[in-house]
């Protein structure tokens, strides 16, 4: 070997050493551990406590506000009119007064009455004496008895006029009290189709229209499957209105149920229910479209979830828990029900989370994380699965 061989091999030897110290230096992996794959890094989810509480159930409806009372205003006399003493829209009181009619001639009627029952008032004293001479005459033997029964006769024919002329006087008293209307309920007046000297008739068109407003009521349908539910309930089911144009937030009008038709209309499916409130601020409105809630009966003890929890396919319903180590599991349940955004389910204990947003890139097995937990300023606010209310 010459000398030019010998120090080529040395240099090979010494850059193969050197590789080999660079690589072990810069991190190189052994065969057993580069074979092991890296554990997955949590997926961002949100996540919701199941919660235990009753739940209502609720039936909601597109409703009509209805007034409780309503009466058309008509004479009862063909007159004329000689004052209205109300104003369109004014709110009356039970009994106050609403039209005046002229009555001249029904008090001048009222007047011959009263004159006639006096006159034959004076009569039947008379035959009540002459009744009474004709006892002590009769008594005397100075006149015969059928002297005495004419007297008799006289008077009682005379106290039968009397009673008539008494029933004379109080018709005519009726007839004179039809000449002032009166607000048979307390409610608001509608428009007056009648002024003074326009003449009235009974066949006519109502005077005017008085409406109750206070109580009010509020009609609606509900699906004749809910009819059992709704018989059950009987008249203690709340009824809750919703005005048109309300936020979410404000609260509902509370009433009472009030009146469930005798029959299920086979046209629709649908049975015809209605409901009162209390109607102090004048709210609601005859003729008005409401929003109704009606609340049927309470699930007691419920596990309830978001809605957003459920993941549906087909008939099946199911969940995706959180297990102890963080692990999304995907459980099936059965929905009893769902109003809004919460479902009342079956098979899933209060307290354990669910997972509502994020579930789509999940398989069972996935380790999870609360995106609202590492969200932040998330130290100070609690995440919606710890804010979620006790079990």
């Amino acid at each position: 070997m010459t000398k030019k061989t010998l120090s080529f091999t040395l240099l090979a030897l010494a850059l193969l050493a050197g590789s080999a110290w660079w690589w072990r230096s810069s991190g190189g992996l052994e065969p057993a551990a580069a074979a092991t794959p890296p554990k997955p890094a949590p997926q961002a989810v949100s996540l919701a406590a199941a919660q235990r509480r009753d739940m209502p159930v609720v039936l909601e409806a597109t409703g009509t506000v209805v007034s409780l009372n309503s009466v058309e205003i008509r004479p009862q006399v063909s007159s004329t009119v000689r004052s209205v003493a109300i104003k369109e829209g004014q709110f009356v009181k039970k009994g106050d007064l609403l039209f005046s009619f002229d009555d001249r001639t029904d008090r001048a009627n009222l007047d011959k009455a009263r004159a006639q029952l006096l006159r034959d008032r004076a009569t039947l004293n008379d035959l009540e004496r002459q009744w009474q001479r004709a006892q002590e005459l009769r008594a005397q033997n100075f006149i015969a008895q059928n002297a005495a029964d004419t007297v008799l006769s006289q008077l009682e024919a005379q106290r039968a006029l009397l009673r008539a002329d008494e029933a004379a006087v109080n018709a005519s008293q009726v007839a004179l009290g039809f000449n002032a209307i009166r607000s048979p309920l307390a409610g608001r007046a509608g428009a007056v189709a009648m002024y003074p000297g326009s003449l009235v008739q009974p066949s006519g068109a109502p005077l005017v229209t008085i409406s109750q407003i206070d109580p009010i009521g509020v009609s609606f349908t509900v699906p004749e499957a809910q009819l059992g539910s709704l018989l059950r309930s009987d008249r203690a089911a709340s009824v809750q209105v919703r005005l048109p144009g309300a936020l979410a937030q404000e609260p509902l009008l509370q009433g009472q149920l009030s009146f469930v038709d005798n029959s299920v209309d086979p046209a629709t499916g649908t049975i015809r229910v209605k409901g009162a409130l209390p109607n102090e601020r004048h709210q609601l409105w005859p003729g008005q479209f409401v929003t109704v809630r009606m609340v049927l009966r309470m699930i007691k003890d419920a596990t309830v979830v978001p809605q957003a929890a459920l993941i549906l396919r087909g008939n099946e319903r199911s969940v995706y828990v959180v297990d102890s180590a963080g692990n999304a599991q995907l459980r099936p349940v059965q929905l009893r029900y769902a109003a809004g955004e919460a479902a009342v389910i079956e098979g899933v204990q209060p307290g354990e989370r669910v997972v509502l947003e994020g579930k789509q890139n999940l398989r069972p097995g996935t380790p999870v994380r609360d995106a609202a937990a590492t969200r932040p300023g998330a130290g100070s606010a609690p995440s919606p699965a710890s804010g979620a209310s006790r079990p």
